[in-house]
């Protein structure tokens, strides 16, 4: 029997090509058995999926690698014939980790020259991002979002038939909330999920750049431009197009996207001809849009053009008992990232997190939780492990998002501690030099505590004083 690792596909092109690589291009998980069902080849993405490596398998009867639920109830191969066919379930396979996980397998037979059935395909397709509540909890989950809470059961709620529309969208709240999490949620379980979700954050990039970033550039457009770029528009053609910070926009790419929304239309720069492309739209900002049309710093068409379907993700602190259930999450998601054993918080731990008022929302729970979990050397936080500022009353001095010139006011984070005046930046300073101590001055270490790169982490510093 040929190899699966150099075994060639004939015929398709001039010369043979590898079969793994061919396979391996494919988003879904593919499984090629033998006719008495032992695993011959698969790919990358059902690697990643069972946690099973294709040459440590070969040979393995797949019902040992997928172990899904057919395996027991009856493997659909036994009602396929050679006339052709195949037969798509939806079952569960239990990964290397022993974690369940909800998938849609296509078992299709493979037929040899002679007109026999020479062996199978099962594409394996993740589902997890379209589970629902399961009644007993009251648990509502999409995606990689989860929650209790009446405000974000609501929000739950609405995205399955959002993502079965085509309607602009538009997130809005706070730093941290999820938003990202949200439109990647809504483009996996649209009918685009094959095409590409594609990001642009529209702060990150200077002005001058970013017109050629999202709607590409002809050769010869401008000095430096030497080849034709497509832009993001064109690859994410068939998908979707999440421009997040939105409200960081220019005016004048703000009109162009708006033609782009009314006529599907773009118009690269330096080029006269416009190029349709089939693309969803998703925005998101934590700026106060209606503010900002208010003072001409947003165009008001455009809001109304992306405020077709609106959704406002609520702070954490607003979501009740939503922080006990993201901590255990959390907790669970990296003791498996680091190989830890913690089993739970110290009820003090646990006290001080639920006192704190997380001006960073979920993103920065996440962040406080990987930093003890990396700190953290028994089975069980304690408070000890927490970053120093969580158990110190902090009044932030905060920016106004809206209306210059900036005006500032003041949020005290309440703790059972005395007050100090300190705004983020000496928090940030604090959190490092905590690091910087615990790490014992390996800057590496304490970017890895901190989960920072080393750069950002060397950058801060310089900021904030710490090394010359």
């Amino acid at each position: 029997m040929t190899s699966s690792q150099s075994a060639k596909v004939h015929g398709l092109l001039e010369q043979p090509i590898a079969l793994s690589q061919f396979i391996n291009e494919a988003p879904i998980g593919i499984l090629v058995v033998d006719p008495e069902l032992r695993v011959v080849l698969m790919n990358r993405a059902l690697e990643a999926l069972t946690g099973f490596v294709s040459s440590e398998v070969s040979g393995v009867p797949c019902c040992f690698v997928l172990r899904t639920n057919l395996c027991l109830d009856g493997c659909p191969v036994k009602n396929l014939t050679p006339q052709g066919g195949s037969i798509c379930l939806e079952s569960n396979i239990l990964n290397k980790n022993r974690e369940k996980i909800p998938v849609r397998v296509t078992t299709s037979a493979l037929i040899g020259e002679k007109g026999r059935i020479v062996g199978y395909t099962k594409s394996v397709e993740d589902m997890r991002y379209l589970q629902k509540a399961d009644g007993a909890g009251g648990r509502f989950s999409f995606g990689n979002l989860i929650g209790n809470s009446p405000e974000m059961q609501r929000v739950l709620r609405l995205l399955p038939a959002i993502a079965q529309t085509d309607s602009s969208v538009l997130i809005t709240g706070q730093t941290g909330t999820g938003k990202d999490f949200v439109a990647e949620a809504i483009h996996n379980a649209s009918q685009r999920s094959r095409s590409p979700f594609v990001k642009v954050n529209c702060g990150a990039l200077p002005e001058s750049l970013l017109e050629s970033e999202l709607f590409g550039h002809q050769k010869g457009a401008f000095t430096g431009a030497i080849e034709n770029k497509p832009g993001r528009f064109r690859l994410a053609h068939n998908g979707t197009l999440y421009l997040t910070e939105i409200g960081d926009l220019p005016l004048n790419l703000q009109v162009k996207l708006l033609s782009f929304l009314d006529d599907q239309v773009i118009y690269p720069l330096g080029g006269s001809r416009g190029i349709h492309v089939d693309v969803r739209v998703i925005a998101a900002t934590h700026r106060d849009l209606e503010g900002m049309t208010r003072q001409g710093r947003f165009r008001e068409d455009l809001l109304f053009r992306l405020n077709v379907i609106r959704l406002q993700l609520p702070p954490l602190s607003q979501r009740g008992q939503d922080i006990n259930m993201l901590i255990d999450h959390f907790l669970h998601h990296f003791n498996a990232r680091f190989r830890k054993k913690i089993k739970s918080l110290s009820p003090r731990a646990r006290k001080i997190l639920l006192e704190y008022s997380f001006p960073g929302n979920v993103r920065e729970l996440r962040n406080i939780i990987e930093f003890a979990v990396n700190l953290s050397d028994g089975d069980t936080i304690r408070s000890e492990h927490l970053s120093t500022y969580l158990k110190t009353p902090i009044p932030v001095q905060v920016e106004a998002e809206t209306n210059p010139p900036i005006e500032k006011k003041e949020i005290v984070l309440e703790t059972s501690h005395n007050s100090l005046n300190l705004d983020w930046a000496h928090v940030e300073r604090e959190m490092i030099m905590d690091a910087l101590v615990k790490a014992r001055g390996n800057r590496a270490k304490a970017a890895k505590l901190l989960g920072l790169g080393r750069s950002t982490l060397w950058r801060k510093m310089k900021n904030y004083l710490i090394v010359p």
